[in-house]
């Protein structure tokens, strides 16, 4: 977990960054039951396989699994329930239009506490190829050589 401003990085979706072109980003409200939070709070959140959806005029998260928190016993919840994404209307009519129109999917980014709150970072994604993610391989291989020749080798 890390901090970047008022914000505490609680997890991020690299998987996303693999397998799609991001477009564009959105700051997303999430609704939570309180075993869900207190699981969150501990870093027992896995982004990997998960996506939203939208379903008439709301946004789901779907596959995110939270894990069910450690000291509750009774009053736990489904680690893969779907969760209710909270937008303006306006983002959400966005949203549609861009995945319909460009066939873009909708994936989040990150999760993170934003003064107490736990925000998604959601992202309209063109999926990329397989010679896409190729090149992109080979140009981080290059870059991670051409750091290495630069370091200086004794200090």
């Amino acid at each position: 977990m890390k901090k970047e401003g008022d914000q505490k990085v609680i997890a991020v979706n690299k998987k996303a960054f693999h397998d799609y072109f991001i477009q564009e980003t959105l700051e997303a409200g999430i609704v939570l039951q309180g075993t869900e939070v207190k699981s969150i709070r501990e870093g027992r959140i896995n982004l990997k396989d998960s996506y939203a959806k939208v379903e008439g005029s709301e946004v789901f998260l779907l596959n995110c699994h939270i894990s069910p928190y450690s000291h509750s016993a009774l009053f736990n919840h489904d680690p893969l329930r779907k969760r209710k994404l909270l937008l303006k209307k306006r983002q959400i009519s966005k949203l549609i239009g861009k995945a319909i129109e460009k066939g873009q999917t909708v994936v989040p980014l990150k999760v993170y506490l934003k003064q107490n709150l736990v925000k998604v970072e959601i992202a309209l994604a063109l999926g990329k190829k397989l010679y896409d993610k190729r090149e992109d391989m080979k140009r981080k291989d290059g870059e991670k050589e051409m750091a290495r020749a630069l370091k200086p080798k004794y200090q």
